[in-house]
């Protein structure tokens, strides 16, 4: 099946070669194939049932030329921790949340469905957006078992949206959102090859999104080219007077991010290396190397070294915060959100899980829920200090520093490393990262493909200040099309050299 990107559907579309209901019975006739049989990728834990109803209901709409917006028609997969009010269930990928059904969309999920898009499954993820265990094993959930990567099977997808990326990777959609508090969109896409967007915070609402915390959460758009995370951005920013973080004065959001694409986006742009995240892996290196000399070739100036010196600095009062927010804000979705049948406190969860331990905690245990139940308000003076501590870090004396000190239009680091095996005795084996400035501080965060490491893929970050999505796009616009270096997945068994 030809990997379609959403302005070559849409084309199909508007000359009568294709139609939105042959597209979701292709892509579910390859989802049986590929990830329910075949190489078993397990990167979809539901099927939307009204799917082919809804895309009918599309397609009788473009018929009497009502298109809704640049989505119309198109699949995307959700991540399994964003509510939607239909047939589906929204459960983090929990077996304590099974069952249950929301009974209003997430506010992306509202714009996604104004924009025409078709919500064609929820993805599988690490369970709880990978905030349950110091040990865990990404990609895994008690509800849907272990997403595979489609590059190498015995391989880690990365998560927590391990299922939004494989199943993109793998073309099984057009689009998927997935959603991030530290690396959560960065690293599944740079491991399956794909492109993703970690917006600012306030960028895109959380309401209706299960939550870790309302310092760093946020959902993105993840796709197989930067114009196509750029339409899907579009779709979902907006103001939502649930989420305050989205009200902005005198801060024009846009509504189109395509228009801020521009092949010679790189010239005359001056990109800084955060030299600080080379160095784990001489393959990865190389790999960045090059890209950069790409960068140079295409006109922008490199100031190299631009180092982000604070990250060692932000481990323990970022854990800390997020210990602190995931007890309040969990506890206060869970209330506010699920029927009484359901668990409604953090404690409730870790009495569940206990519970029904051998098909909960077979691999891996709880121990950060545990940590977490026993913080105190938010209104703490160790959580205020660390807080403080962390935007202070992340943001003037981290990337605002850097960019105003070298008058950067971006920072570029290597997304992370190859993927690692499936390892359920030792959890998963870090290979690097570069997400945790952009995380902390809520800035914004795009990685591109960069190449592939014995075909193991390799994503590049381009990482700039708050709201400078227009700018990021532009510069990984413009170097993926000088570098187009994506290939689609083989769906090898194991690594062979």
């Amino acid at each position: 099946m030809i990997e379609y990107t959403i302005s070559e559907v849409l084309k199909l579309m508007e000359v009568g070669k294709l139609t939105a209901k042959t597209l979701i019975r292709n892509y579910l006739k390859r989802i049986n194939k590929f990830d329910k049989s075949g190489p078993k990728l397990n990167s979809i834990i539901e099927i939307n049932p009204d799917a082919l109803q809804i895309a009918q209901n599309l397609d009788e709409e473009r018929i009497n030329q009502k298109i809704r917006g640049p989505l119309h028609g198109i699949p995307i997969l959700i991540k399994d921790n964003i509510s939607t009010a239909d047939k589906m269930m929204t459960t983090a990928g929990s077996l304590a949340l099974e069952g249950y059904k929301a009974t209003q969309d997430a506010f992306i999920i509202r714009k996604l469905r104004e924009a025409g898009a078709i919500i064609l499954g929820k993805t599988n993820l690490s369970e709880w957006a990978n905030f349950r265990s110091t040990r865990s094993t990404s990609g895994w959930s008690s509800r849907g078992g272990q997403t595979l990567n489609p590059y190498i099977l015995d391989r880690n997808p990365c998560g927590s949206s391990s299922g939004s990326a494989v199943a993109l990777a793998a073309n099984l959609c057009v689009g998927a959102i997935g959603t991030e508090t530290d690396g959560s969109i960065i690293c599944p896409s740079q491991i399956n090859s794909i492109v993703g967007i970690k917006p600012s915070i306030g960028l895109v609402s959380r309401t209706g999104i299960i939550p870790i915390s309302h310092n760093q959460d946020t959902a993105g758009p993840m796709a197989r080219t930067v114009e196509d995370a750029a339409i899907i951005l579009g779709a979902i920013v907006g103001a939502d007077t649930e989420d305050p973080s989205t009200i902005k004065d005198n801060v024009e959001i846009p509504s189109d991010y395509t228009k801020f694409l521009d092949i010679n986006g790189l010239q005359e742009a001056r990109i800084g290396v955060a030299r600080n995240f080379f160095g784990r892996n001489e393959y990865v290196d190389q790999l960045i190397e090059k890209a950069i000399k790409k960068m140079e070739e295409l006109g922008a100036t490199i100031i190299d070294p631009t180092d982000i010196t604070i990250v060692n600095e932000l481990s323990e009062p970022e854990y800390e915060v997020l210990l602190y927010d995931f007890k309040q804000d969990m506890n206060q979705f869970l209330r506010n959100n699920l029927p009484d049948e359901f668990p409604q406190t953090l404690n409730e969860l870790i009495q569940f899980n206990n519970q029904n331990k051998d098909k909960i905690m077979p691999y891996f245990g709880q121990e950060i829920f545990k940590m977490s139940k026993e913080k105190g308000p938010i209104t703490d003076k160790e959580y205020k200090t660390a807080l403080e501590k962390c935007q202070r870090l992340s943001r003037e004396e981290g990337i605002d520093k850097v960019i105003r000190e070298n008058q950067l239009d971006a920072i570029i680091a290597p997304s992370g490393g190859p993927a690692w095996v499936i390892d359920y005795i030792n959890g998963d084996h870090s290979t690097g990262g570069s997400s945790s400035p952009s995380a902390v501080s809520g800035y914004p965060n795009i990685t591109v493909p960069a190449g592939y490491v014995f075909g193991l893929p390799v994503g590049i970050s381009f990482i700039g200040g708050l709201f400078q999505e227009p700018v990021l796009l532009k510069l990984a616009y413009a170097f993926e099309q000088a570098t187009k270096v994506r290939d689609p997945p083989k769906f090898l068994k194991t690594l062979i050299i």
